[in-house]
């Protein structure tokens, strides 16, 4: 059976290189990749090397990529857990969405389909998060999903020539169960990667 979460309107799964093209619609947009290190695309094959690059990762345990895709627009963003530690049941959660799809409460639904992922499925005891400190509607976002601002990490995250202090986040599994994610309808189908977690 195919690897999927769903929720409401939205499912995850993993991507595969037919992703390619509605991932370099999304992502060659200045706006949607504003805050990162990578980006906005200006060839397809750049998506097409991004996706490349996604099942050694899964397969090494690094990274878990997935792609949100809703159930009439079809894909619209990813979402991941990276930095992952199964010693320590953590794992870092980011996501990006195209920006029709903003303010839709789309990224509200993405993370409460990954955090039931992280905390039911893989066993995780934290998720944490990360926003550029100039980011106010991402922080709005997290903390409204009931993530804890835990500090700033000073010169930690490298755009080209400039680095960036980020503000880091965190939900732990008895915070999540209280939060508004934990209310979101999810089925998780087939078996997570690295499940479960020792």
């Amino acid at each position: 059976m195919v690897f999927s979460v769903t929720g409401p309107t939205l499912s995850l799964r993993l991507p595969d290189e037919d992703d390619a093209p509605a991932l370099f619609r999304l992502a060659s947009d200045p706006e949607v990749t504003r805050w990162f290190s990578w980006g906005p695309y200006t060839e397809e094959r750049q998506a097409r090397a991004y996706l490349a690059s996604l099942p050694a990762q899964r397969e090494q345990g690094d990274q878990l990529d997935l792609l949100v895709v809703h159930r009439e627009d079809g894909p619209i963003g990813i979402t991941h857990l990276s930095e992952i530690s199964r010693r320590d049941r953590r794992a870092v959660v980011g996501t990006w969405l195209g920006r029709s799809h903003w303010g839709t409460g789309a990224n509200a639904e993405a993370k409460a389909l990954v955090a039931h992922l992280a905390f039911r499925d893989l066993g995780f005891e934290r998720l944490g998060a990360y926003t550029d400190v100039e980011h106010g509607r991402s922080q709005a976002a997290l903390a409204g999903l009931g993530f804890r601002r835990e500090g700033v990490l000073r010169r930690f995250h490298r755009h080209g020539d400039v680095f960036h202090d980020v503000v880091v986040w965190s939900l732990l599994r008895e915070e999540w169960a209280r939060s508004p994610l934990a209310r979101t309808p999810a089925t998780t189908a087939g078996t997570p990667p690295w499940w479960p977690v020792s």
